[in-house]
């Protein structure tokens, strides 16, 4: 028995290699250390054996799945805890049968696999194969046995790691997810309807019902998410978000499900999707609404059974996941109108949660206001802000469109601009002049456009071009980067909008 082989397998165990590396590299192990023309390491998943590494065989055997109780052979290989081999003479088809590479012979003649068993459970099959009869008659039962417990061991190891490597993501979205949890605000309001919001919260966060948060853009949809799950018993797990209006189509179900390696273009390595991250934790799904058809049926099986495939893969994912979702749409009018299922509506809706808007809060504007003042008052380092009366009137009589994220957005700036006027003062004071809000419209909607209309020295698709793109960032500052809720605004199709801002190089 030669040992570099064997040792070769012993040393790969310590290595940080890819799974597929790793199983690459042991077939290349075993083919050194037994003459043979093809070896084949497969993996069962319900009753179909995949192939994983392949040496010798064409390429497109990768991509075949073997079902069990159609291949004889393999389903001996299986059932036996012991290496099984089949004389030249054996009637049962092969597998492989014009597969191997390189060779013009059709029939395999010379046959011989071993089951695999990972901690007493049955995990796959490795398989060599010979064109010339008798090429394993020399081969030592006991050395075999030493291999295939190598290769035992080495997908032991992998799966080990593999499962550490998903254990260490998870463990980084928890980490992740209490970080921003503690500096997270707070629901802020004394207001009925704020009131309301905070005993329903209170009341759905213990629970494992699946809650649906409604509500305009800007209201604090994931703040109340946030607040749902630091209340239930899942606040030492992670909160994992996705936001589905803000991925292509094609790329959804990757990052919801996760992926192999191979899947598409571009899936150069497995990775997990936000379903697995979120296990034993709570997955936000946020701009619900913005997901396609198709993602939505498959989300529903999700849902509904707990179990998920990897992009690619066959393997089934058992996962324990506590869905909240959100949207800014009327799901209701979304299912009579066809886009989105109503059996996916009914099982995100068991608790729906409406957020009031900003307009329906009263002066619990005037408290949002004080906590943003003292936040931007910290980050630009000055010493107190406060607000003129007459800021304050304004605060209170505008009609919020954008909610409580344009009111931060608004404070920010007149924050900024107050420092300025006053540098160096004690005391800065943001007046009305500063927040820029005149008969309850937001100038920030319908900018100056100082380009420029009286510069001769440009054409019009020159200046055409340069409202827009002033017009669109504005819009994507107002509605959050949200570029759904502002191709909304616009009248047009998400599409259009970004084919337009690629064209205008906005990002």
């Amino acid at each position: 028995m030669s040992m570099l082989p064997f040792i070769s397998i012993v040393e790969d165990l310590s290595k940080a290699l890819k799974p597929a590396e790793r199983y690459e590299r042991l077939i290349d192990a075993i083919a050194q250390a037994i003459e043979c023309d093809a070896v084949v390491l497969l993996e069962l998943k319900q009753n179909m054996l995949v192939p994983l590494a392949a040496k010798g065989l064409s390429e497109e055997v990768m991509g075949r799945r073997f079902d069990v109780e159609k291949h004889p052979r393999l389903k001996n290989i299986l059932e036996s805890d012991q290496p099984v081999r089949f004389e030249a003479e054996c009637k049962l088809p092969d597998p492989y049968d014009g597969l191997v590479a390189d060779s013009e012979q059709l029939h395999v003649h010379d046959c011989m696999g071993s089951s695999i068993y990972v901690d007493g459970d049955i995990w796959g099959v490795l398989t060599l194969d010979a064109m010339k009869a008798g090429t394993f008659d020399a081969l030592n039962p006991t050395e075999t046995r030493a291999y295939v417990a190598a290769v035992a061991a080495a997908i032991k190891t992998s799966l080990h790691i593999e499962a550490l490597e998903a254990k260490a993501s998870q463990q980084h979205e928890i980490a992740q997810s209490l970080m921003h949890s503690e500096a997270q605000d707070h629901m802020i309001g004394e207001s009925d309807a704020m009131q309301a919001l905070v005993g329903d919260v209170e009341t759905v966060a213990p629970s494992l019902l699946s809650v649906l948060i409604t509500g305009e853009t800007g209201v604090g949809k994931e703040l109340v998410a946030r607040q749902i799950h630091d209340q239930s018993g899942r606040a030492s797990e992670a909160l994992v978000q996705i936001n589905c209006a803000a991925l292509p189509e094609n790329i959804v179900e990757s990052e919801l499900f996760g992926h192999v390696k191979g899947a598409f273009s571009g899936a150069v390595t497995d990775r997990s999707g936000r379903f697995e991250l979120a296990d034993g934790g709570t997955l936000f799904l946020d701009e619900v609404g913005e997901l396609p058809l198709g993602v939505q049926a498959k989300l529903l099986r999700a849902l509904q059974s707990g179990e998920i495939q990897r992009v690619g893969s066959d393997r089934i994912i058992s996962v324990d996941v506590r869905i909240i979702a959100a949207t800014n749409r009327n799901l209701q009018e979304e299912v009579k109108a066809g886009r989105f299922r109503a059996d996916l509506y009914h099982r995100l809706s068991v608790y729906p949660l409406p957020v009031p808007a900003l307009k329906e809060r009263g002066k619990d504007v005037l408290l949002l206001a004080g906590y943003f003042l003292e936040k931007n008052q910290h980050r630009l380092g000055l010493g107190k802000v406060r607000l003129s009366a007459s800021a304050v009137e304004s605060l209170l009589s505008y009609s919020w469109p954008g909610n409580v994220r344009e009111l931060e957005h608004i404070l920010s700036r007149a924050t900024l601009k107050a420092s300025r006027d006053q540098t160096g003062a004690d005391m800065v004071t943001v007046g009305n002049h500063h927040l820029a809000l005149e008969n309850g419209v937001h100038q920030a909607l319908e900018p100056d456009m100082p380009i420029q209309a009286k510069d001769h020295s440009k054409d019009m698709r020159e200046l055409v071009d340069g409202y827009q793109r002033q017009l669109i960032a504005d819009r994507l500052e107002y509605y959050g980067d949200n570029l759904s809720a502002v191709a909304r605004s616009f009248g047009v199709d998400r599409s259009n909008l970004l084919r337009t801002m690629k064209r205008l190089g906005l990002r």
